[in-house]
């Protein structure tokens, strides 16, 4: 397509439409000269309201026809029902060979019309559970920012909207495209889809109470070796029923589970206050400077120093506390 004809961009906003995803697409694709952008809705779903706002656009669902890609922005409730008429048009567009992006609840659209089957997807992470609840054929990946699947693309909360409209943008127009765009909408002009989403934790919240004591003392002594025979050993229980019941209460392994709980606390000793990396990496268990790097890189999908430097909320010289229970 010509930047003279324009990119043709549907956004469907559906019940409930959530009204920053909304305006993302609309700031990132509306003024760019490359695309043309139409606002649509389902005429048979009644008003659109979310937030106090309603949507006002004379486009319905023939807007899906001929667009090149389009766009499905978060909605308020995923587990309402879509309407049939809207889930059709949103196939028919991907059969005749349209492109499909989610933002945010907009994956769970996707999902009901049967296009994520099979696929790598995202969404936000409060909601990445359910989606895989749902939709189980779905390859869900809860902590990244975006996921590009060629033809079919999801993205997580408001920001990785943004992040997943500038990939695209410089997919199929370069770099120079996206950065001008960048610039005007004051983000960061790339940000990787592989980067994780920033969860305000990473440890499995657990669905039982009996090793809830074990749990406590491995968050106290994070800075501590632990090994799985001494836990076992704590829990009065032999290695293979603790690992078994510590799984069943948590659905992970009580090292993987500890390594995320030192990844959490790492993050909130670097967000709170100016500790040196050498201390952060030994207050929270995860070794040497260069082994709690590649460690905080490898699962927070940026480095200490870069999530510091986001994250900061407090005034440098604050003193590392003890970690809490």
């Amino acid at each position: 397509m010509s930047a003279v004809d324009g990119h043709r961009v549907a956004v469907l906003a559906l019940p409930g439409v959530l009204p920053l995803d909304l305006g993302i697409p609309a700031q990132a694709f509306g003024s760019d000269p490359h695309y043309r952008i139409t606002v649509c809705t389902d005429p048979s779903a009644g008003p659109v309201l979310s937030g106090g706002f309603t949507v006002g656009t004379s486009a319905g669902l023939e807007a899906l026809r001929d667009a090149d890609t389009v766009v499905v922005p978060g909605y308020e409730d995923p587990d309402s029902p879509l309407p049939a008429t809207a889930l059709s048009a949103i196939r028919s567009a991907h059969e005749r060979g349209a492109r499909l992006v989610s933002i945010c609840t907009g994956a769970f659209a996707l999902a009901a019309a049967g296009l994520l089957d099979g696929r790598p997807a995202t969404t936000h992470w409060r909601d990445a559970a359910e989606l895989q609840r749902r939709y189980p054929r779905i390859d869900v990946r809860p902590n990244l920012l975006y996921v590009d699947d060629g033809d079919v693309l999801t993205s997580a909360g408001v920001t990785a909207g943004v992040d997943l409209c500038l990939h695209i943008i410089r997919g199929d127009y370069g770099a120079a495209a996206a950065n001008a765009r960048a610039r005007l909408l004051v983000a960061p002009p790339r940000r990787s889809g592989g980067q994780a989403q920033f969860v305000d934790r990473f440890r499995p919240a657990a669905r039982g109470e009996d090793l809830a004591p074990v749990r406590a003392w491995m968050l106290d002594n994070l800075a501590h070796r632990q090994s799985v025979d001494e836990l076992a050993h704590r829990a009065h229980m032999s290695r293979r029923t603790f690992i078994r019941r510590f799984q069943q209460e948590t659905g992970t392994s009580p090292m993987a589970w500890l390594t995320d709980a030192r990844i959490d606390w790492a993050r909130e000793l670097l967000e709170t206050t100016a500790g040196p990396v050498e201390q952060i990496a030994r207050l929270s268990g995860l070794g040497s400077p260069a082994a709690f790097r590649a460690a905080f890189h490898r699962r927070v999908g940026t480095s200490p120093a870069d999530y510091r430097a986001t994250f900061r909320v407090t005034a440098p010289g604050d003193a590392l506390r003890p970690p809490a229970g």
